[in-house]
């Protein structure tokens, strides 16, 4: 009863403030150039869902491919941190410059040097910047926090420093993984909106430019649909992996057993 009431608590909250957000554009009779109404936006959903359905699947293509590859690389320097102090202690700087540039910045550079005629790569490469420093942080905090305890218990049975890693540091960072990539993912999507931004007209197909192309036409409706499906989208990225976490830690971590009860 405690779940349906936590699940149609914020319906119920949205729908109320969509019927207030109608109410006051019909009163006041705000022009939809300025805020359009919520019947007027999924109108125009409806008029362009074919349209915005595509540049969906485009920004999600960058997100999905871009996550990917700040997890893959994230883990493994993470990984390099915990088997060598020199690697983290000559990198580690590098990668806070990395995380404290603003991707806006560089992004045009990245851009020229990739490429215009190779923009999907250029596109997930920026997004995979925004989203790579949580993974390697949490991670590298995770590996780091493995019980020394035990770790010394595996030296002294004769256990190698590969069987240290995957029996007990892997495991032990896996939560702190999956905090990260419940950021990461978010972060993923809002690094493929900037990418597509800068990218600009004629080399971007996704939400960001739908919503450039909408705006400087003043269809400010069809702007807010793709608002929208960025916003469902973004829910859609952090409940996915937020059900992944829970599936595997609910057997033994203490994070998802406690949500249990």
């Amino acid at each position: 009863m405690k779940r349906i009431f936590d699940i149609l608590l914020p319906i119920a909250l949205g729908v109320t403030l969509l019927a207030l957000w109608q109410w006051i554009v019909t009163v006041r009779q705000i022009p939809p150039y300025v805020l359009p109404a919520p019947g007027a936006i999924a109108r125009a959903f409806a008029d362009n869902f074919v349209s915005l359905m595509m540049s969906l699947l485009a920004t999600l293509s960058v997100t999905v491919q871009a996550f990917l590859v700040a997890l893959v690389a994230g883990v493994a320097i993470a990984i390099l941190f915990s088997q060598s102090r020199l690697a983290e202690r000559t990198l580690y700087p590098y990668a806070v410059i990395l995380q404290v540039t603003p991707v806006v910045a560089i992004a045009p550079l990245i851009l020229i040097w990739i490429g215009f005629e190779r923009i999907n790569a250029a596109l997930v490469l920026i997004a995979a910047l925004v989203a790579f420093f949580p993974i390697l942080s949490n991670t590298t905090l995770g590996l780091k926090s493995a019980d020394l305890n035990l770790m010394e218990l595996m030296r002294l049975y004769g256990a190698s420093r590969w069987q240290i890693l995957w029996r007990l540091q892997l495991p032990t960072a896996l939560p702190y993984l999956l905090g990260a990539c419940r950021i990461a993912g978010g972060l993923a999507l809002i690094g493929a909106v900037v990418a597509e931004f800068v990218a600009g007209s004629g080399t971007a197909t996704g939400l960001a430019w739908r919503i450039i192309e909408a705006g400087n036409r003043l269809e400010i409706a069809t702007m807010f649909a793709a608002l929208g499906l960025l916003a469902f989208l973004g829910v859609a990225i952090f409940a996915i992996l937020s059900a992944l976490e829970y599936w595997l830690l609910r057997r033994w971590h203490e994070s998802a057993i406690s949500r249990q009860s």
